[in-house]
């Protein structure tokens, strides 16, 4: 098998000091490894090593130089686009911002020019580690078609992988957040292959957002990386925060600070636990036009069963719980708790509410002794922030970029079209 040589640069008014895996050398197309006895040459090394196997794709590439500056450096695979990178501010330091592809070749190209203009050129090839599997995403919310892509303010971004994740952080690492107004967030992982990221405090009202997933070449677990690349917008609309109280029986409808209605309801009976409304921060997961709604846990012909036909409903949980409009409880809303966990609203009031909700709207029920549960629909806001960064695989939150446009966008739409045409090609009669 072969080997990737590690290297360190040292760079300061001393020599350039390599560290090898199997002992001292150069790197490149480089003959003398530096200056010495007064020697003034420009020096460049290239890590990993020309002529490198099974390189890590994570392990970045790096280039230095000593006695000049890096006028231009490019780390090109066979196919495909370059390799970004950052260059330090003294220009005598490169570093690859993302991870490589997997059973790929790479030549870097590498221009310096030492301090009387003399330039020197060097060019080095290594080739990354094959991987044995491959992920990739299943799911993004939200989405064009499950979500829309104008949301509430408490909406957060929901991904789901086709494969376990062991190395989190490295996934982590390479999930971009960036939005038009800044905010504190966070990712937080509910199991191996499902994770999601939601600011500290509501997303403010009117801005955008923007998912960039580099995961192309990053390691997910033991010979495991990215397949692809995915990039996803969606914009945050008007702010809307719904406080429904199971005691009052009111439910009080906010844009911003300002009441714009204030609607009768009845909430869950209880009795059994199953008929308490759950109480905490629900988000609008769905609005359906017509629901069909079954007894929970209890089949036909036993006692207690139904299956009603319900109009104009807003879905807030896993455990069947809707804001919904219902015409037999209309005497008991404003007044008492009737229903089996839902919240029952007049139809006039339940199709104004459908239509002018957007999906991530929070809903926040209280006055009943059953709590929502975090993983109960969308209950992510449940969590206090501490809470919440326990479960990071980071340990910590960040301030979202400023929007941008990155190559990955590119990367996304040309891998987005490929797929398409793939659909097209196995619909075609052989």
């Amino acid at each position: 098998m072969g080997h990737v040589e590690f290297r360190v640069i040292a760079v300061g008014t001393g020599a350039l000091a390599l560290l090898l895996a199997g002992g001292c050398g150069t790197s490149g197309n480089e003959k003398g490894g530096g200056s010495s006895g007064g020697r003034s040459d420009v020096a460049v090394d290239v890590s990993p090593a020309n002529g490198a196997t099974l390189v890590p794709p994570e392990l970045p590439v790096t280039v230095g130089t000593v006695n000049g500056a890096l006028r231009s450096v490019q780390v090109r695979p066979r196919s495909g686009e370059p390799v970004a990178g950052v260059l330090s501010a003294d220009r005598t330091q490169w570093r690859s911002r993302r991870a490589m592809a997997p059973g790929e070749t790479y030549q870097v190209t590498v221009e310096a020019v030492g301090p009387e203009g003399k330039s020197k050129r060097v060019t080095s090839v290594f080739s990354t580690v094959t991987a044995t599997q491959v992920f990739a995403l299943d799911k993004i919310l939200p989405s064009r078609d499950g979500t829309g892509l104008t949301v509430g303010v408490g909406m957060p971004i929901m991904l789901a992988f086709d494969k376990p994740i062991a190395d989190r952080v490295a996934v982590e690492r390479n999930l971009l957040v960036q939005s038009s107004k800044p905010v504190e967030g966070a990712w937080h992982w509910w199991d191996d292959k499902t994770l999601a990221f939601r600011p500290k405090s509501w997303w403010p009202e009117n801005t955008k957002v923007k998912l960039v997933a580099q995961l192309a070449g990053v390691h997910g677990g033991p010979g495991l990386y990215g397949s692809r690349d995915y990039v996803r917008e969606f914009s945050v609309g008007r702010s809307r925060i719904s406080h429904a109280d199971t005691t009052s029986h009111q439910m009080t409808v906010k844009h911003g600070d300002q009441v714009v209605r204030t609607i009768p309801l009845s909430a869950g009976q209880g009795g059994d636990w199953k008929y308490y409304t759950t109480n905490g921060i629900h988000l609008a997961m769905s609005r359906e036009d017509v629901t069909t709604m079954t007894s929970p846990g209890i089949g036909p012909g036993s006692a207690g069963y139904y299956s009603l036909t319900v109009y104009d409903t807003v879905r807030i949980s896993d455990t069947g719980e809707y804001v919904h409009g219902a015409p037999w409880s209309v005497g008991s809303q404003g007044n008492s708790n009737v229903s089996h966990g839902c919240v029952n609203i007049s139809p006039s009031n339940a199709e104004w509410f459908k239509d002018t909700t957007l999906i991530g709207d929070p809903i926040i029920v209280s006055g009943s002794p059953r709590r929502l549960d975090p993983t109960n629909g969308w209950g992510h806001w449940q969590e206090t922030w501490p809470e919440w960064l326990r479960w990071s695989g980071l340990r910590s939150g960040f301030t979202t970029e400023a929007l941008a446009v990155t190559p990955a966008d590119h990367a996304s739409a040309k891998a987005d079209e490929a797929a398409k045409q793939q659909e097209k090609d196995k619909k075609r009669p052989s």
